[in-house]
């Protein structure tokens, strides 16, 4: 294990402990409970996914341990896989029903995946264990406020404010629940009595503000959030209010401004880009305008409001044929929106098209519309409109959240960082055989194939089994190089057929590595010429033609004939190596190129039933289900995944379950 002692500080450190506990035997106690001490460590330290790889090797060693099953779930819920650490909570709470942290995770994790009642039932539950922990009181009466019992809701915080009269926060959701009866004289009550008691807690002043927005009552509403921005100046959503606040008040510059530092502290902020967007278009400031409606329609594609204000800027701008574009998106959803028709039109006259204007004028006058549609563009509107309402003819208010909730947050530290990283879904490589080994210091899996030992026990050079080839340095493909001119010396001068064909196998790696698949094709053609049955020359010559199609696809040449060989080659190997896990998962991803979603999952299946810890094949078959509309199963396959080691699934878990 000596390539991870480069690694610098503790890291190393970390790294050497992990591997060395991978191989030393875990029968010991001292050796379990060692593993779920430096899990617990790597948690502290934020690097989740290693902790998982040390609480799964704790649980093969002893599985009725309550611990490993629970910091394992902690470590899942870092990483936004709520399912998954639903299940480990579970696990955790079957070996021992009386650890209150255990019932508050599961009840966070059910939080997040909108199960209230469920959740209601873990704090309660675990308030028989802990009855004066005040932030279960919390957390209860929040998730009977979500599931829209305010009537039990109001009974807790009745209790509340028996046995905490001196604390803020059960006011504040008392002003929740008004707020939410629409009862907001109150709601004004109960939050003022929040602010009497905790004058420096940014989100009650936030919160008395939401109340005076939903009265219209700009200026004070400005006030408060001034003091909340005071107090919580990182906090985006204030400044979106306060910007609300401002525009009605006429302060235009002072709203950009707000939109400005919002989207600064929240660059994805839908309303922020939104409104910002209609403030540039009324201030004359078009191009930036485009810019902010292009932000908002690559998180919404189908936002027809914020497609239709795009085509209106680019037709201002000049760009006819963009704002043509964007119109008749518009059109096309929305076939009788007179504006939309009177706009393109004016496009098409502008461009010569006489008779395409023409066409949406008589469509116009046939519906007896009156003069207003020839008139110039609206000027933004001083009404706002939910965010859900898709009334075309409000394409010129701001947007507003369609609750406009209070700051009364779960109480709990859990944060993750990795799914936050970026990741494409995209399917993962094939299997395939190379010079060299990948390692990696998250998996602890090593790919393994008797085939592949059989061979390296009468090779000169071992192969391996990798899902990605290596990257080679400039030295390395030198070397590469030399290796292959060297094998085409030696197969001139031997006379040995199994050894020449030994060699053209190794041949053909190289040629591989080397992303020369080509003539590795044609090596392993001459060697399938003299040993027809060769199950590593059929697997690798598949695994070449792929992406030999996959780059011939990208130029615009149809592969299906190409695709067909590739399957014939897999299903050769198959029969001659049905043992062979890595053989499914292959064609299963053949499959996927075909759309075949049915046949990619059975494959995908299959590789997992012959080896279990294939973390590849769940994630493929997660997102094969996910494509097929299996999103739940699909979420399932990538959170087993993640749990395996791949990291990234935990980035595609976070997206599919907020698209579910």
């Amino acid at each position: 294990m000596c390539y991870a002692l480069g690694e610098k500080g503790g890291r190393a450190f970390s790294l050497l402990l992990f591997y060395l506990f991978t191989f030393l035997p875990l029968s010991a106690q001292f050796n379990t409970d060692r593993l779920i001490t430096i899990g617990r460590s790597a948690l502290y330290y934020e690097d989740y996914v290693l902790s998982i790889q040390y609480f799964n090797q704790a649980i093969s060693a002893k599985p009725y341990l309550y611990e490993p099953w629970f910091f394992r779930g902690v470590a899942k819920y870092y990483l936004d896989d709520f399912a998954g650490a639903e299940n480990d909570c579970t696990k955790a709470i079957e070996r021992n029903p009386y650890v209150t942290n255990c019932y508050e995770l599961r009840g966070l994790c059910r939080i997040r995946l909108n199960r209230y009642e469920e959740a209601a039932a873990d704090y309660t539950s675990a308030l028989r264990y802990d009855p004066e922990n005040q932030g279960l009181w919390h957390n209860r009466v929040l998730c009977f406020i979500r599931a829209k019992d305010y009537e039990r809701a109001l009974g807790q915080l009745d209790t509340m404010n028996v046995r905490w009269p001196h604390s803020a926060a059960p006011y504040s959701m008392r002003a929740e629940v008004y707020m939410l009866q629409k009862d907001t004289t109150k709601a004004l009550e109960a939050i003022e009595k929040s602010i009497e008691i905790d004058a420096y807690d940014g989100t009650l002043w936030g919160a008395r503000a939401i109340i005076s927005l939903s009265r219209s009552e700009w200026k004070p509403a400005e006030e408060y959030l001034d003091k909340a921005i005071h107090l919580m100046p990182k906090h985006g959503g204030n400044y979106i209010n306060r910007a609300l606040a401002r525009y009605n008040q006429n302060n235009l510059r002072g709203a950009m401004a707000d939109y400005d530092t919002a989207l600064d502290l929240e660059p994805n902020n839908f309303l922020g880009h939104y409104n910002r967007g209609l403030l540039r278009a009324q201030v004359g400031d078009d191009n930036r305008g485009i810019e902010d409606f292009d932000f908002v329609l690559r998180l919404e594609p189908d936002n027809m409001l914020a497609r239709f204000n795009r085509g209106l800027l680019r037709d201002k701008t000049g760009d006819l044929r963009g704002a043509i574009s964007d119109y008749s998106k518009v059109i096309s959803e929305y076939p009788n929106f007179w504006t939309g028709l009177h706009y393109r039109a004016g496009c098409y006259r502008r461009l010569g098209m006489n008779k395409q204007a023409e066409q949406d004028e008589f469509r116009i006058l046939k519906a007896q519309m009156d003069k207003r549609y020839g008139g110039k563009q609206p000027r933004l509107s001083k009404k706002q409109r939910k965010r859900s309402d898709e009334d075309l003819e409000k394409y010129n208010q701001l947007v507003v959240a369609d609750e406009q909730e209070m700051e009364n947050d779960y109480q709990n530290a859990y944060r993750g960082r990795v799914q936050n990283h970026k990741v494409e879904a995209k399917y993962l490589p094939m299997y395939e055989l190379s010079l060299q080994p990948v390692r990696s210091e998250v998996k602890t899996y090593v790919p393994y194939d008797d085939l592949v030992e059989a061979f390296n026990h009468t090779s000169g050079r071992k192969l391996y089994v990798v899902a990605n080839t290596p990257a080679l340095n400039e030295a390395r493909s030198a070397a590469y190089f030399a290796y292959i001119d060297s094998v085409g010396t030696a197969i001139a001068d031997i006379q040995n057929l199994p050894q020449v064909q030994n060699l053209l196998l190794l041949k053909a790696v190289a040629y591989t590595a080397l992303q020369n698949n080509e003539d590795a094709i044609d090596a392993l053609t001459t060697h399938l010429l003299t040993d027809s049955l060769s199950v590593l020359a059929l697997w690798q010559r598949a695994a070449c033609q792929t992406k030999v199609n996959e780059f011939q696809a990208s130029q615009g040449t149809h592969i299906d004939m190409k695709t067909a060989n590739v399957l014939m080659d897999l299903a050769a190997a198959i029969r001659h190596a049905p043992s062979c896990a890595y053989l499914y998962y292959n064609r299963g991803n053949v499959y996927i190129q075909r759309k075949d979603y049915a046949r990619a999952v059975s494959d995908y299946t299959q590789a997992i039933a012959l080896d279990g810890r294939l973390a590849e094949a769940y994630y493929n078959r997660g997102l094969a289900r996910i494509d097929n509309g299996q999103t739940a199963e699909g979420v399932s396959d990538l959170s087993k995944a993640g749990e395996l080691g791949l990291y990234s699934a935990y980035s595609l878990i976070k997206k599919y379950s907020k698209e579910k």
